[in-house]
C-alpha cells in the first residue's frame, strides 16, 4: 500500500511539473530551454518536500513508539522488583521454617544416634556370649584381631564367590600383628624387612571394592604382607613407617606396582569393567633413580590408565612439596588417576583434589557416621559424596564391618564399600603372579641396576 501511494504521488509531481512547463510554453510564451527548467526545478522542490514531509513523520512515530516501549520498560522494573521482593520474603519465611525444624530434630537424630550405638553394642555383647556358649569344651576362644585388620565379631565375612574374585585364593589373611616386632628394635626390624623385600617374601593381597546396595564386585585394592620366615603374615601398618625411614619404600612399591600390573592384565581378561588400586608411598615420587624407571613403565602400559589407580594417604597428600606434585602431574599425563585414603577428618577441597587428578577418596565408615566429627568440618557429611561428584570424585566407605552400617552409608548416598563385611582381604593367586619376578632395586648405591631394570620393563610390557 504504501509503494502504490509513493509511485501516485511521484506521478502527480510529475504531471504538475510537466504541466507548469507547459503553461510557460504555451501560455507566457517561454522559450522552451526555460520552461523545461522551470518544471525540472518545480519537479525537485517537490521531491524535496516530499522527502522532509514523510522524515518528519517518521521520526514523530518513532518517538511514540521509543516512549512507548521505556512506558513499558519502566512497567516491568517495577514488577520485577516486587517480585523481588515477594521472593526475598518467602526465602525468608521458608529458612526460619527450615531452622526451627532443623533444631527440633537435631536433638531426636542425636538421641537416636546414640540408642542405635547402643543397640550394636548390645548386639555384639549378646553374639560374643552366643559364641562363647556355644564353643566346644576345651577350644581356646579366638584371639581379637589387631585394631590395624578389625574382624566382625557378631557377623564374619561372607568368602567371596570364585567369580567375584577372580585371582584371590579362598583362605583368609591370617594376621599376626605388632607383636612380632616387640622383642626387636628399629634397626634389626628394618634389616628384617629387607631381608624380606630381598627375598620377596612381600605378598601381595586383595581386597575387593563393592557397589552398593547391589555388592557387585567394582575395583580390588592391592595390599601389601610382610610374610616372615617362620611364615607369619605381618600387614603394612605395622612396617611401612620403618621401611620408610631405613628407606625400602621404593624398592616394596616397585615389587608392588609391578605385581598390580600383572594383575590387572590378567583382570582385564576376565572383565574390563574391575579396577585395581594400588598404594604407593610418597617417598616413591622423590626418589630419583626408581621414579624415572617407574614413569618409563607406565608410559610403556599406559593403556592400563582407565583399570589402574594410584592410591595416596591424606597425610601424605597434605605433606606433598613441588617434587611429588610433578611427579603426579607426569603420571597424570600418562592417563593414570589417584586415589585418596586413610582419611582423618573433612577438611578436603575437592576442586583441588580433581584438579591433580584425583578421581576418588575413600572416608572409613565410623568418620561419615561420627557427627561429633563431622561437625568441625566446613562440609557436612551428608553432603559430601555430592559435592566430591560434582568434582567428579567417587567416594568409597571404607572399613565397613556390619550391615547396620550399609544401611546407614545409603542414606549419605555412598555408591561404594570396602570392608571386613564383603570380604578380608586375601593373597593372589599365584598363577596371576606367573612372569612377574621382582624388579631389580635402583639405589645410589647401585647404579647399575639401571640397565637391568629397563630390560625387565621391556619383558614386562611385553608379556601378559
Amino acid at each position: 500500500m504504501l509503494r502504490l501511494s509513493a509511485i501516485f504521488i511521484a506521478v502527480c509531481m510529475v504531471l504538475i511539473a510537466a504541466s507548469v512547463g507547459a503553461v510557460l510554453y504555451f501560455g507566457l510564451k517561454v522559450d522552451p530551454r526555460t520552461a523545461a527548467i522551470v518544471a525540472l526545478a518545480a519537479l525537485v522542490a517537490m521531491a524535496i518536500y516530499n522527502m522532509v514531509d514523510n522524515r518528519l513523520r517518521d521520526r514523530g512515530m518513532l518517538g511514540d513508539q521509543i516512549a512507548d516501549l521505556s512506558r513499558g520498560t519502566a512497567d516491568l522494573s517495577r514488577q520485577m522488583a516486587e517480585m523481588s521482593r515477594r521472593i526475598a520474603a518467602v526465602e525468608g519465611r521458608v529458612e526460619q521454617t527450615v531452622s526451627r525444624a532443623r533444631g527440633a530434630v537435631d536433638p531426636i537424630a542425636a538421641e537416636i544416634g546414640e540408642l542405635g550405638g547402643l543397640v550394636r553394642q548390645l548386639a555384639e555383647t549378646v553374639a560374643a556370649h552366643e559364641a562363647m556358649l556355644g564353643a566346644p569344651t576345651g577350644m581356646p576362644q579366638q584371639p581379637a584381631a589387631a585394631p590395624s585388620a578389625p574382624a566382625v565379631a557378631d557377623e564374619p565375612a561372607p568368602a567371596e564367590p570364585e567369580s567375584q574374585a577372580p585371582l584371590a585364593l579362598n583362605e583368609t589373611d591370617a594376621v599376626s600383628g605388632a607383636s612380632r616386632f616387640r622383642a626387636m628394635n628399629r634397626e634389626q626390624i628394618g634389616a628384617m624387612i629387607a631381608q624380606a623385600a630381598d627375598a620377596n617374601r612381600i605378598d601381595l593381597y586383595l581386597q575387593p571394592v563393592v557397589t552398593l546396595p547391589q555388592r557387585k564386585v567394582r575395583f580390588y585394592e592391592a595390599l601389601s604382607r610382610l610374610r616372615t620366615e617362620d611364615g607369619e603374615i605381618i600387614p603394612a601398618g605395622d612396617f611401612v613407617d620403618i621401611a620408610e625411614s631405613a628407606g625400602l619404600m621404593p624398592k616394596i612399591d616397585n615389587m608392588l606396582v609391578f605385581r598390580c600390573v600383572q594383575v590387572v592384565r590378567r583382570l582385564q581378561l576376565k572383565s574390563r569393567d574391575v579396577g585395581l588400586f594400588c598404594n604407593v608411598n610418597a617417598t616413591t615420587l622423590t626418589d630419583g633413580f626408581y621414579f624415572r624407571q617407574f614413569l618409563e613403565f607406565m608410559e610403556a602400559n599406559k593403556a592400563l590408565a582407565g583399570s589402574l589407580t594410584f592410591e595416596f594417604t591424606q597425610d601424605a597428600y597434605r605433606n606433598f612439596g613441588p617434587i611429588e606434585f610433578e611427579s603426579l602431574a607426569a603420571l597424570a599425563d600418562c592417563g593414570f588417576r589417584f586415589s585418596m585414603d586413610h582419611v582423618t577428618d573433612l577438611r578436603i577441597v575437592p576442586k583441588e583434589l580433581a584438579d591433580r587428578s584425583f578421581r576418588f577418596v575413600k572416608v572409613p565408615a565410623n568418620l561419615l557416621l561420627n557427627r561429633a566429627a563431622t561437625a568441625q568440618s566446613d562440609i557436612h557429611a551428608e553432603d559430601l559424596a555430592d559435592l566430591l561428584a560434582r568434582n567428579g570424585i567417587d567416594l568409597i566407605g571404607e572399613r565397613i564391618e556390619n550391615e547396620s552400617t550399609v544401611v546407614d552409608l545409603l542414606d549419605y548416598d555412598v555408591r561404594f564399600g570396602q570392608g571386613f563385611l564383603f570380604s578380608p582381604p586375601r593373597p593372589v593367586r599365584a598363577e596371576a603372579l606367573q612372569g612377574a619376578a621382582p624388579p631389580p632395586a635402583i639405589t645410589p648405591a647401585n647404579p647399575a641396576a639401571t640397565k637391568t631394570l629397563s630390560e625387565y620393563l621391556a619383558a614386562s610390557a611385553s608379556s601378559g
